[in-house]
């Protein structure tokens, strides 16, 4: 007999409720549940709770028919507010910068899709950030709207991205990542040379904070093997092995040790939103990622065909 808790009547509701909206170039459409308030409509609500979406934009929507109730009904700018009326929409930012680097399938079968990241493309929707993301792109190429990737790296950062297809599966993936059984491999090129030789593991406490990960006394919470495999003047190039998976772990305990990542906006100095540089990313890659498929037992390895550019050059990624 399964021991696997009872769904609420809410979220059992929530999982048979189909979506009146389809999902368009890869994305799909979101679902608010309208709280209790005093807005007079449900445009008024929109408006407030998301302020980064201009009211007209709001009203463009609602003409076009993509801001609909569950029953498939279209909600328009007259439409009373109603606590607990579900309304659908799509997350979409207006001028949304395309990004101009490509994504590249390495692996694709029944459970699974690796992808190779390029710099500057988010993983995931968040705010600015809607279709120009390595998720919203798969899933408009691929056709595959059950795509949900089982872990992320940086925007910034460069490389494999793993991605699971089956729902029925996706926990047993994610768990792997959450149990710290893969195997992670990343390359790094630094300022050069170090105030003191670099350690071979390197062991740190690191609390978030605003967008940082700051180094602060403690018991270490982050893990990194590092490996120096060469030096070219001003710049190292660093193998990487993050046992631990904290956020931001390379680049701040990097920028701690005196060895910022080159190209690093945020780490030593906080580079203002909207500022990216194309031609000088973060010299971060994601290289290599290994584990053993809890699925199909077989041994996973997977590698990026990405190379990172040294300081001095045109800054982009080139094919390994």
């Amino acid at each position: 007999m399964s021991t696997r808790p009872a769904r609420s009547a809410g979220s059992a509701r929530r999982a048979v409720q189909p979506r009146p909206l389809p999902v368009d170039g890869g994305l799909g459409p979101s679902c608010v549940a309208l709280p209790p308030g005093g807005w007079a409509t449900v445009l008024d609500f929109l408006a407030e709770r998301f302020p980064m979406v201009a009211r007209g934009d709001w009203l463009a929507r609602m003409a076009a028919g993509r801001v609909l109730a569950g029953d498939g009904s279209r909600l328009d700018a007259a439409t009373p507010y109603r606590r607990d009326l579900r309304v659908w929409y799509y997350r979409e930012w207006a001028e949304e910068a395309p990004v101009p680097f490509q994504e590249t399938v390495l692996f694709q079968d029944e459970q699974l899709v690796v992808a190779d990241k390029p710099h500057f493309l988010p993983v995931m929707p968040s705010g600015r950030h809607v279709r120009e993301t390595l998720l919203v792109r798969l899933k408009h190429r691929l056709g595959l709207d059950t795509l949900v990737p089982v872990h992320r790296i940086d925007r910034e950062t460069a490389g494999l991205v793993v991605f699971s297809v089956q729902p029925a599966t996706r926990g047993a993936y994610q768990r792997l990542f959450a149990e710290r059984a893969v195997r992670k491999h990343y390359e790094a090129i630094v300022r050069w040379p170090p105030p003191a030789p670099l350690p071979a593991v390197y062991r740190s406490r690191l609390e978030s904070v605003f967008m940082r990960s700051e180094t602060v006394d403690g018991e270490p919470n982050a893990e990194t093997a590092i490996a120096v495999r060469e030096v070219r003047g001003g710049h190292a190039l660093l193998d990487l092995a993050p046992h631990t998976g904290r956020k931001h772990q390379l680049r701040a305990q990097l920028h701690a040790l005196g060895v910022p990542i080159v190209g690093d906006g945020i780490y030593p100095l906080l580079r203002p939103e909207g500022a990216d540089d194309f031609a000088e990313p973060l010299r971060l890659l994601a290289r290599g990622i290994g584990f053993d498929d809890p699925v199909t037992g077989e041994a996973r390895h997977f590698r990026s065909e990405l190379a990172l550019a040294w300081p001095g050059g045109s800054g982009v990624l080139a094919p390994d």
